[in-house]
């Protein structure tokens, strides 16, 4: 297939532990760049489908482990998108923890966003961006935000999110997340709403598009 763009696709990826304001941060950037030729691809739309589980064994599963992503088929998304072939994309539902009958379908775009807590810790994926930012929060806050999130959207409790943090998900941090800071080309402190390196990264971005 004839590639329709004049340079590849810039792939651009926004790590960070939970709550660290890394989906702030893409959602910023996308907003600074003022432009709809971007392709927002988030790692979470890829959890697994446990539709063939029970619920009481659906919420047993590490879902801050990288085995609980289809991060192959996200690789063979964006491997797609470069090669200027559309994708569809699940859809996930986070209270049910299955994956919709309806996909999201995208178009290619001179931009792939990719946003995700353990998307630098599979050498595939990460071999895949151009680009790679670390979103850095201190952990204090990091828990606030995501206790907030699990509760108001998620349908969780507040002893369910405390469980699953200090047995699950501070532990697979450590093991996975915080490791995988050292490939990271940008580490951005103080959560997702640094004026400065967006402005940087936009300005990057801008210059491969050839927009002045």
């Amino acid at each position: 297939m004839e590639q329709p763009f004049a340079k590849p696709p810039y792939v651009i990826g926004i790590a960070g532990g939970t709550g660290s304001g890394k989906t702030t941060f893409s959602r910023e950037l996308v907003a600074t760049l003022m432009t709809n030729k971007i392709v927002y691809l988030s790692h979470d739309s890829y959890y697994r489908d446990l539709s063939d589980l029970p619920f009481s064994e659906r919420v047993k599963v590490n879902f801050d482990h990288p085995d609980s992503l289809e991060t192959d088929l996200m690789i063979k998304h964006i491997e797609a998108l470069r090669n200027g072939e559309a994708i569809d994309v699940p859809i996930y539902d986070f209270v049910e923890h299955t994956r919709s009958k309806e996909t999201e379908h995208i178009e290619p775009q001179p931009v792939i966003l990719i946003e995700g807590i353990l998307i630098f810790a599979v050498k595939e994926l990460r071999d895949l961006m151009d680009m790679k930012i670390f979103v850095d929060t201190d952990a204090d806050i990091r828990f606030m935000r995501r206790l907030l999130r699990d509760i108001d959207e998620r349908g969780r409790s507040v002893n369910s999110v405390c469980d699953q943090y200090i047995n699950v998900v501070r532990p697979m941090h450590e093991a996975f997340v915080e490791p995988s800071k050292r490939y990271a080309d940008i580490i951005v402190p103080r959560g997702g709403r640094n004026r400065a390196a967006l402005d940087m990264v936009a300005a990057k971005i801008h210059s491969h598009m050839g927009v002045n």
